[in-house]
């Protein structure tokens, strides 16, 4: 199943969740804000899917609670932020953002 945008039905039915309870999970959950057409209709994207997997598994397969899965999202997020890179990666970019000034001030 690969396109573009999803229904909440055929979400729906791909998690193994009723619309219901994904409509009240993007009132719990600030991550999942998913848009909607010009006819009003909620479309979700592949990075609302994986976010909503996510939750079935902390919250359906885990049982944790709602308070307890946004603590659990908040801390991975927090992580991939944190995560910093190794000393000859910055070391590089800041060779490669020396170099883009350089050719820069030339144009």
């Amino acid at each position: 199943m690969k396109k573009l945008y999803y229904s909440i039905g055929e979400v729906s039915k791909f998690v193994g969740v009723e619309p219901h309870v994904l409509r009240y999970w993007e009132q719990k959950f600030t991550q999942l804000a998913p848009s909607k057409n010009r006819a009003g209709k909620r479309v979700y994207t592949d990075s609302d899917l994986e976010l909503i997997c996510k939750l079935k598994s902390l919250i359906v397969d885990q049982k944790y609670s709602t308070a307890g899965a946004r603590k659990a999202l908040d801390e991975s997020s927090q992580d991939k932020e944190q995560t910093e890179l190794p000393a000859s990666v910055v070391n590089d970019l800041q060779k490669v953002r020396v170099l883009l000034n350089d050719l820069l001030s030339r144009i």
